[in-house]
């Protein structure tokens, strides 16, 4: 509750500083709208923004499902095989090597227009967080937990589900909060590069047409839906920390 609070009283403090730069420099409102303006632009075109932000929202939640499964299947390749480990690392570094921004045309190339290729960029920004995260969280898994379940005879397999695996968890549900923020940019940043529905589109498509109120309402509209997104991750990560524990 004291976090959404401070949450509030921020953003409440951005919107009175962005109302004072508008008025005290009389800043043109094709480059700065006023709030007023905005707050009217998002009133007038709220079913064409909530269209679009249904769409971006769609390729965020199917990236984050897909990118998640994919990098919690991928770190446990990385634990339980050294030849994984061998070819697999590599290539990870070096896909974290090359800026999203380079591949996004080429998926857009390779994909087309529509949906599949914005899931995809979002599935790409968020696979590495995830996968390091988790493997980070196996390989350090306390050596006494480690050492009592070989006492015990116990197999690799039953070793990785019941000690590495809950050792692991709040590494994971790190590596799932952090894609969370990072899903939304991969699409959006797929949607700026081709495509014809989405915010990232929409933002575009009103910054050309100089209207700039609309951009804004757009981007705050992506903010809010991010933000959003974060917390009900969140929320729901808490709950599964407490049935875990």
């Amino acid at each position: 509750m004291r976090g959404a609070s401070y949450t509030l009283a921020a953003l409440a403090a951005v919107v009175v500083l962005w109302q004072l730069i508008v008025t005290l420099t009389g800043v043109p409102s094709y480059i700065l709208p006023s709030v007023g303006k905005v707050v009217a632009s998002f009133a007038y075109n709220w079913a064409l923004i909530g269209e679009h932000m249904l769409v971006t929202l769609t390729e965020v939640v199917l990236g984050l499902i897909i990118g998640t499964f994919l990098g919690f299947v991928t770190a446990i390749h990385l634990e339980m095989s050294s030849t994984a480990r061998l070819f697999l690392r590599p290539i990870l570094i070096f896909s974290q090597a090359i800026p999203v921004f380079a591949l996004a045309p080429l998926l857009t190339l390779w994909l087309g227009y529509g949906m599949v290729s914005k899931v995809m960029m979002a599935i790409l920004i968020i696979y590495f967080p995830v996968t390091s995260s988790f493997y980070d969280g196996l390989s350090n898994t306390p050596k006494p937990f480690i050492d009592i379940a070989r006492t015990m005879g116990t197999t690799k397999w039953r070793e990785l589900f019941l000690v590495k695996m809950p050792a692991a968890m709040p590494s994971l549900f790190s590596g799932i909060r952090l894609a969370a923020v990072y899903a939304p940019i991969g699409a959006t940043i797929g949607e700026w590069v081709g495509s014809s529905q989405g915010l990232g589109y929409l933002m575009l498509l009103a910054n050309g047409r100089v209207q700039t109120d609309l951009m804004f309402a757009s981007l705050l509209t992506l903010g809010v839906m991010s933000m959003g997104l974060y917390a009900s991750i969140t929320l729901i990560l808490a709950r599964l920390g407490r049935y875990h524990q």
